[in-house]
């Protein structure tokens, strides 16, 4: 597929600066999208300038939804390579780019398929719940898939009887266990950038703000005080939503800063205090604008899941977005 370029680059890839700002840069990346006949999606924890170029920002919920509905011929995903791989196995036939092959996930490599076999082996009629944040091979030995937006809806469809391994992040599965009260087996991953987050800060912050909401992703029950303390328990996508309806004007928001610029963006007359400045996921930071225009540029660089795993991984997805 070829492209012509008929304007100067805003950018040069050696040193990734644009001539005429991120403004500019921008509304180039919007035109080679349209001449690319490609859908950029984002996550909410991407780079505010990402995010302002994507045709969806949202959770790995919505994004799946998008990447399985659109028409485009290209999706550009700006996330992390299992959101990437969703993308393959939902619209195979689609060509899917990531920026930067480099934005990986450590919750998700903190659990690998023989680990899912082993416990199989011992609980043959047990049922295994993963987390989004696994990689194509491990969705494959699973049952079903969830996000942290509908795991308890997914949690709770599977029958009483069974047992439940829940992978990999054990702070969202215990979150889960004790709202459904259910048999469930936790792994013990975790996601580095929420665990970060620590009470004292939590603790200062709301001494300083004694009016402000305290919404906290699952993610972070490393804040086990805290899992009491919090207004809300919110998935990034129900954070979004949540903050629009409240009539609050300040909140304390403990999960990763990306999602702050998205906050800020549709509630400009609302403060939102991150519950800690460094709870950024660098893998996610590894995905920048110029990323992005040379990616749409050169489309590099194609995520790919061969087509016998992707079958028996989508299994879980398709189970995930059929309860949801």
């Amino acid at each position: 597929m070829a492209l012509i370029i008929d304007h100067p680059s805003p950018i040069t890839q050696e040193n990734g600066q644009g001539t005429n700002g991120h403004a500019g840069l921008k509304e180039t990346v919007r035109q080679l999208a349209r001449e690319r006949k490609a859908v950029i999606l984002a996550h909410n924890y991407q780079d505010g300038a990402i995010q302002d170029v994507a045709d969806c920002v949202g959770d790995s919920l919505n994004l799946a939804k998008y990447a399985r509905a659109t028409d485009a011929e290209i999706i550009l995903f700006c996330g992390v390579h299992f959101m990437a791989e969703a993308a393959v196995m939902l619209n195979p036939a689609k060509l899917v780019l990531m920026p930067d092959l480099g934005a990986g996930c450590a919750l998700a490599d903190m659990i690998v398929p023989q680990q899912i076999r082993q416990w199989r082996a011992q609980h043959p009629d047990g049922a295994v719940v993963c987390y989004i944040n696994t990689s194509a091979a491990v969705k494959a030995e699973c049952d079903y898939c969830c996000t942290s937006s509908n795991a308890v809806k997914v949690v709770e469809h599977i029958p009483q009887e069974k047992e439940i391994l829940f992978v990999p992040d054990y702070y969202l599965g215990s979150y889960v266990k004790a709202k459904t009260k259910r048999n469930i087996h936790l792994w013990k991953g975790y996601c580095p950038a929420h665990a970060v987050i620590l009470p004292e800060r939590i603790d200062a912050l709301r001494d300083e703000h004694p009016d402000a909401e305290f919404l906290m992703h699952p993610e972070c029950g490393c804040l086990t005080k805290q899992m009491d303390l919090a207004d809300q328990i919110l998935s990034t996508e129900g954070m979004v939503s949540h903050v629009r309806r409240s009539p609050a004007q300040t909140f304390i928001i403990a999960t990763e800063t990306g999602i702050l610029h998205r906050m800020r963006q549709q509630n400009p007359d609302k403060t939102f205090l991150p519950a800690s400045e460094h709870a950024s996921c660098h893998y996610m930071q590894r995905n920048t604008l110029e990323k992005v225009f040379w990616s749409l540029v050169k489309l590099q660089y194609p995520v790919t899941v061969d087509p016998a795993l992707a079958q028996r991984a989508l299994v879980p997805i398709e189970r995930m977005l059929a309860i949801s």
